[in-house]
């Protein structure tokens, strides 16, 4: 739904910001893409000068995430514990500590048309995403900008729709699709952002769904059939409007929807 609101969007630049930065694929639907600019992302560290440290403990006192642990002989840094706060730096009495880096990924932006397209690749390996999730926020730098969102609702969703204008939450009319829903709509309750529904592979499993929407009054707004054509296309790393022109002006108009809704 992200790359179709992309490539739907009339007049002016959109960016789509790829925040599933542990599996990005937006960017595989637009291979007449020209790429611009590639960049490491790294973060930061603590490095100690073991010269001046004094063994105190006072930095991992300080550290909530048990980045450091103080020995007799020795700081140990656990690099892949740490969020780079920058707390213990300011904590260490001996002015010991210095801020150091660790790459985490890349970050790439490419442009396909009226559409740029920003992404973020985490290395293999690394557990947290969000730091990597608000670079790649920080880099779609266009007033209109289109957020596609890890799955779930952990802490890359939360970081992926922080400070988002609206949510649109695409299910499925099953149980499966309605559990993960109710979760979705707390979280943006809790976050008070916007939110309207699509439904897509509409015509399966049952109207709970549906029932749901209308019990807690929140915006259906578009509904998409099971369509094996659909699928085909996608199958295929296809943009389906395009191949399906009937379903721009139902995409444009859904923006122009959420536009209002905003307002």
């Amino acid at each position: 739904m992200a790359t179709n609101l992309a490539a739907s969007l009339p007049g002016g630049r959109v960016t789509l910001a790829d925040c599933d930065v542990e599996e990005p694929n937006a960017h595989l639907f637009f291979p007449d893409k020209e790429m611009i600019e590639e960049a490491e992302f790294s973060v930061p560290i603590p490095v100690v000068d073991e010269d001046r440290c004094s063994r105190c403990g006072e930095c991992s006192q300080f550290c909530a995430f048990h980045a450091l642990a103080v020995f007799p002989g020795e700081v140990l840094i656990f690099p892949e514990l740490c969020h780079g706060c920058g707390g213990c730096v300011i904590a260490c009495p001996e002015e010991a500590i210095s801020e150091g880096s660790r790459k985490m990924g890349r970050i790439h932006h490419a442009r396909a048309g009226p559409a740029d397209l920003v992404w973020g690749e985490l290395r293999i390996g690394e557990a947290r995403t969000t730091p990597l999730i608000r670079a790649v926020k920080e880099m779609a730098g266009c007033e209109r900008v289109i957020v596609d969102s890890p799955p779930g609702t952990s802490c890359p969703m939360v970081e992926a729709v922080r400070g988002s204008d609206f949510c649109l939450l695409v299910t499925e009319p099953t149980p499966f699709g309605l559990y993960d829903l109710k979760i979705a709509v707390k979280v943006l309750e809790d976050m008070q952002i916007p939110h309207g529904v699509l439904i897509n592979k509409s015509g399966i499993g049952d109207r709970a769904v549906y029932r749901y929407l209308q019990e807690r009054d929140i915006p259906l707004l578009m509904e998409i059939p099971m369509s094996r054509r659909i699928a085909e296309i996608y199958s295929r790393g296809g943009i389906f409007i395009r191949e399906m022109p009937e379903w721009a002006g139902k995409l444009s108009d859904l923006w122009t929807e959420m536009e209002e809704m905003i307002s």
